[in-house]
């Protein structure tokens, strides 16, 4: 498009996700107790993404012709690390199996690009063949991050349709990056390889949208809460805590908490675990100016 090897579909998603952002930044900013700055930093990679690999490589690039694969895969390293992270995060996780840490996946994959991608490059000159010594070992590790990851949100037991809803979502959105590497061995099919990218994004798109479905759903059950930090916006002395609010994971535990749910449960629920759950009702507890989860019972609940 343009005179540019840009795929229309590439510029499509272009224009989504900005949207998507530009939208993301008004409900922020609106809600007094969601912070969407995570999904919005993930949507600018995704803009970033598309740009950098859609438009590059060009013939009158300055410099070097491998800097703009630098410039692509490096741009394509940090989304997808990101994305990890996001997972990572919305289920808690600190480490899979084999120190699998997000920082540790990072330097495994830079790590890949220095000594897989650039030195064959010097030596060979050929795209081609770095490509593929640099994507068959992070195919490798990608799929297995995808297994245990699978392994680890996975439970016999059927949770509420809320978390089984995010489970997939973030399933499908792992998978996709995990593809990343093989569809770029595969070949430059610029059209499927930025569709599958783009579909982890929207995955957890949907993971989001659904979460804020689910708060309205149950705002009554937080509306004591609710109350509480608008009373408190009025009072000119708020602490750290009454001045954040809760964030999306504490108002999951919350909602939990206040269902009369016990933290193994909630743990259960939510695919965490129980000293998770504990860390995050302390900070419930602290910030809505509680000693304990009695306490807290008694002052919100609302049955």
């Amino acid at each position: 498009m343009f005179g540019t090897s840009l795929h229309w579909t590439t510029f499509f998603y272009t224009l989504i996700n900005l949207l998507l952002i530009i939208l993301a930044l008004v409900q922020s900013n609106r809600l007094k107790h969601t912070n969407l700055n995570r999904y919005i930093i993930l949507g600018a990679l995704l803009i970033l993404y598309n740009l950098t690999g859609g438009l590059l490589p060009i013939n009158d690039f300055p410099g070097p012709f491998i800097t703009q694969y630098i410039i692509t895969y490096g741009v394509a390293i940090t989304m997808c690390v990101y994305v990890v992270k996001y997972l990572y995060n919305e289920y808690d996780i600190a480490v899979l199996k084999f120190r699998l840490t997000v920082s540790n996946i990072a330097y495994y994959v830079v790590a890949c690009f220095l000594l897989l991608f650039l030195v064959p490059y010097y030596f060979n000159k050929s795209i081609e063949l770095s490509r593929i010594y640099f994507s068959v070992p992070v195919s490798a590790i990608c799929l297995y991050i995808c297994w245990a990851f699978f392994k680890k949100i996975s439970d016999p037991e059927k949770p509420y349709p809320f978390v089984v809803r995010r489970n997939r979502f973030s399933l499908v959105s792992i998978t996709c990056i995990g593809l990343l590497p093989i569809l770029t061995v595969i070949g430059d099919y610029q059209w499927l390889t930025f569709s599958v990218m783009n579909s982890a994004f929207y995955c957890i798109t949907c993971m989001e949208i659904d979460r804020y479905l689910y708060f309205l759903e149950n705002k009554g059950t937080l509306q004591e809460v609710f109350n509480y930090y608008s009373n408190e916006k009025k009072n000119p002395i708020t602490s750290r805590f009454d001045k954040n609010g809760l964030s999306r994971r504490e108002m999951e535990i919350a909602m939990s908490i206040l269902e009369k749910k016990n933290y193994k449960q909630i743990a259960k629920d939510l695919f965490i675990a129980d000293s998770t759950v504990s860390k995050h009702a302390s900070n419930i507890f602290k910030k809505t100016d509680v000693k304990n989860r009695d306490a807290f019972l008694k002052q919100f609940s609302s049955t």
